[in-house]
C-alpha cells in the first residue's frame, strides 16, 4: 500500500548512512523530493516538509539517526489535521453518517465496509439506500446487505431520497440502532442540483458525521473535489478508497495538510474487511518501513475474541491443536482482510506484501485442496490428526478429496511441523524470544538497516 513511499524513504535515509555532511543530507532532501513529487504529493506540501526536515536535522546534528527522526516527526505533523480519527460514537445513538461522493469512487461498497467494521465492533447498524440516482445503487446496497448480515432501509416505490432518509432514521431510532449510516446520490461531476440535493438531506437529518469517498486513483482530483464538498456541504472527514491499487499513494500525504480535514479510513482492497482506520503515528511508522502492530491487534481483536484465544493457546500448549480448529483460523484470518495488507503492518514483513497481492484466501488453490482434504476425514480424524499416521487412513482420504497420496502426505507434514512451531512460541521460554525480538525491533525503531 505505501510500498513507493516506503522504499523512496529508505533510499533517502540511506545517502546519510555513512556520512553525516550537508552534502549527504542535501543528496538525501534531493531524493525524498523527487519521490515525494512522483508519488503525486502536492508540490507546496512537499516544500514545506521538506524545509521543515532539513531545518530540523541540521539543528538536532546531521546524521541518519536525526533525519530519521526528523522525517517521522514531519510526515506525522503533514498527516495530521484538526479533528476526530477512526470513528466517533454520539452519545446520544443512533450516530447519524451522511456518505457522499461522486459517481465511481467506491462509495457504496464503502458504506458496506464501515458498516461491516462497525458489526466487528458489536453495533447495531442500519443502512439506507438514498442513492437513487445511479439505478443499481440501492440493488448493490441491498447485496451487499446481505452479504455482511447488516440490516437496511430502503422503498423501491419512493423517488424522493430525503422522505427515505427520514423514514429509516425513524426505523433507526425506533430498532434502537447504534449506527445510521445513509448512502447518497453521487455524480460524475460536482454540480449544482447535486450539491443542493446533499444540502437538503443535511439540513433534515443533523448528521454527526459527513464523510467524502474519494477514489485515490484519481490524485490531484480527490484532493480538490474534497476541497469542494467541505466547502459546500461541511465534510468531516474523508475516506479513501482504492488505495491498494494506488502505487503511488501520495494523495493521503497532500489530503489532510491542504484542505485540514482529516482522513478517516483507507479502503485497501475489494473484501469488505478491508478497510482500515487511519491514524496519523500509526500510518507514519507504516510509511517508514516499521509497521502498525496497534491496528493488526485491533482488527485481530475484532474476529477473535479473548476467551477464544485463550482456549486456542491452551490446545496449542497441550498439542491438541486439530483440523477444526484450523480451518476455524482460517476463517478468522480471512476476516482480517487481504494478506497483503496484514503483512504490510508487520515490522520488517512490508517488503513481502507485493509477493502476496494475488493470494486470495477465498480462492487458493493450495486452501482448496486443504479443505477437499479435511472435509474428507471423518470426525475423529479431524479431531485427532494422530490418527492419520495410519497408511490405509491417508489412501482413503486421498481417494475421497482427489489428491494424490504425496499431495496428502505432504499436506499433512506441514501441519504436523506448524503446530510444534505454534507450541513452542506458546511455551514461556519461545514467548519470551518473541518479545525480545520484538523489543529488539522497537529499540532499533530509528535505525532502519
Amino acid at each position: 500500500m505505501f510500498d513507493f513511499l516506503t522504499n523512496s524513504f529508505k533510499s533517502a535515509i540511506n545517502k546519510i548512512r555513512f556520512n553525516d555532511d550537508e552534502k549527504s543530507l542535501k543528496k538525501a532532501i534531493e531524493e525524498l523530493k523527487k519521490s515525494l513529487l512522483k508519488a503525486d504529493v502536492h508540490h507546496k506540501v512537499v516544500k514545506d516538509l521538506l524545509s521543515n526536515i532539513e531545518t530540523d536535522t541540521k539543528n538536532a546534528g546531521i546524521g541518519r539517526e536525526n533525519f530519521l527522526k526528523s522525517l517521522s516527526n514531519n510526515l506525522n505533523s503533514v498527516l495530521t489535521a484538526t479533528g476526530n480519527y477512526g470513528f466517533v460514537f454520539s452519545s446520544k445513538p443512533p450516530t447519524i453518517v451522511l456518505m457522499t461522493g461522486l459517481q465511481g469512487s467506491g462509495k457504496t461498497t464503502t458504506t458496506g465496509k464501515l458498516a461491516n467494521y462497525l458489526k466487528q465492533k458489536n453495533k447495531k447498524v442500519l443502512m439506507a439506500a438514498c442513492d437513487l440516482q445511479r439505478m443499481a445503487a440501492v440493488e448493490q446496497l441491498k447485496q451487499i446487505s446481505a452479504q455482511i448480515d447488516v440490516d437496511i432501509y430502503y422503498d423501491d416505490f419512493e423517488k424522493n431520497p430525503i422522505v427515505i432518509a427520514n423514514n429509516a432514521l425513524k426505523k433507526a431510532k425506533d430498532g434502537f440502532y447504534d449506527v445510521l449510516l445513509v448512502d447518497t446520490a453521487g455524480r460524475l461531476a460536482i454540480d449544482e442540483e447535486l450539491m443542493e440535493q446533499l444540502q437538503q438531506v443535511k439540513e433534515s437529518l443533523n448528521p454527526n458525521e459527513i464523510f467524502y469517498v474519494a477514489d485515490s486513483l484519481t490524485g490531484q482530483d480527490a484532493v480538490r473535489s474534497a476541497g469542494t464538498f467541505k466547502e459546500r456541504i461541511g465534510i468531516s472527514g474523508v475516506i479513501l478508497t482504492k488505495y491498494d491499487g494506488d502505487t503511488k499513494g501520495g494523495v493521503a500525504i497532500s489530503l489532510a495538510h491542504q484542505i485540514n480535514v482529516p482522513l478517516r479510513f483507507l479502503g485497501v482492497g475489494e473484501k469488505m474487511a478491508d478497510i482500515e482506520v487511519f491514524i496519523p503515528d500509526r500510518i507514519t511508522n507504516r510509511l517508514v518501513g516499521l509497521g502498525d502492530i496497534e491496528t493488526l491487534a485491533e482488527k485481530t481483536s475484532a474476529v477473535i475474541s479473548e476467551d477464544e484465544a485463550k482456549k486456542i493457546t491452551k490446545k496449542i500448549k497441550k498439542g491438541e491443536f486439530n483440523f477444526n480448529d484450523f480451518l476455524d483460523q482460517v476463517e478468522n484470518i480471512k476476516k482480517l482482510g487481504s494478506l497483503k495488507s496484514i503483512m504490510g503492518m508487520i515490522p520488517g514483513l512490508g517488503n513481502m506484501a507485493n509477493q502476496l497481492k494475488d493470494i486470495d484466501l477465498d480462492n487458493s488453490a493450495e486452501l482448496k485442496k486443504i479443505r477437499a482434504l479435511i472435509q474428507s476425514m471423518t470426525k475423529k480424524e479431524r479431531e485427532n490428526p494422530v490418527l492419520l499416521e495410519n497408511a490405509s487412513r491417508k489412501k482413503r482420504i486421498a481417494q475421497g478429496c482427489g489428491l494424490h497420496i504425496n499431495d496428502v502426505n505432504k499436506i499433512l507434514k506441514q501441519f504436523k511441523n506448524a503446530s510444534k512451531m505454534a507450541k513452542k512460541f506458546s511455551s514461556k521460554k519461545g514467548m519470551q524470544d518473541f518479545l525480545s525480538m520484538m523489543g529488539q525491533q522497537q529499540n532499533s525503531k530509528f535505525s532502519l538497516k
